[in-house]
């Protein structure tokens, strides 16, 4: 049990230091940094209910739906996230791995699970189901948005793989469970 133990660990920390690693060609570091840098945010709590809020206010059918859908799936995700960053205090990777790349403010709560993972999925599951005649258009554009926040909280040396694999499930589970409960009303 010790040896599973030890390769899940050390097997995670090599995936988080291919994620965290920054290309040597200039150009390409220059634009992924920024791109990560700024997608990051997208998974916060501001983006993801702001959006939501104005599209349930301003939009009509069932964009008005996915917007209320998304307001109620991530404030939802978020109690087991702030339940468990409690019951687990684990230690960001860059606190924990001092030579990791990070960001100029890094958080300092607990990494487990990732909130902005969370966040971002449990915002795009609905979108996905509002018209079901664009999923062929939205599907790939939701699944580089949520992969790149993901991606971006291990770019960063904010998250662990597995932070941000329990964050996306969580996100959208409660994506899920929310507008199959809407559905029922």
């Amino acid at each position: 049990m010790t040896r599973m133990v030890f390769w899940l660990v050390s097997s995670e920390q090599r995936m988080l230091l291919w994620a965290n690693r920054r290309p040597a060609h200039q150009g390409i570091n220059m634009w992924l940094s920024r791109w990560l840098g700024l997608i990051t945010h997208t998974g916060g709590a501001t983006f993801t209910l702001v959006t939501a809020l104005l599209c349930a206010l301003l939009a009509s059918g069932p964009w008005r739906i996915a917007g209320l859908q998304c307001v109620i799936a991530v404030a939802i995700s978020h109690i087991p996230v702030a339940i468990v960053k409690r019951k687990f205090r684990r230690l960001r990777p860059y606190q924990a791995m001092p030579h990791l790349n990070t960001c100029l403010k890094p958080l300092c709560d607990s990494s487990f699970p990732s909130g902005h993972t969370t966040a971002i999925f449990a915002w795009l599951i609905p979108w996905l189901l509002a018209d079901v005649s664009l999923l062929p258009l939205l599907l790939p554009i939701a699944l580089i948005l949520g992969i790149s926040v993901a991606w971006s909280r291990m770019y960063l040396g904010l998250h662990y793989p597995s932070d941000v694999a329990v964050g996306s499930v969580l996100g959208s589970l409660s994506s899920v469970l929310v507008s199959a409960a809407w559905s029922l009303i």
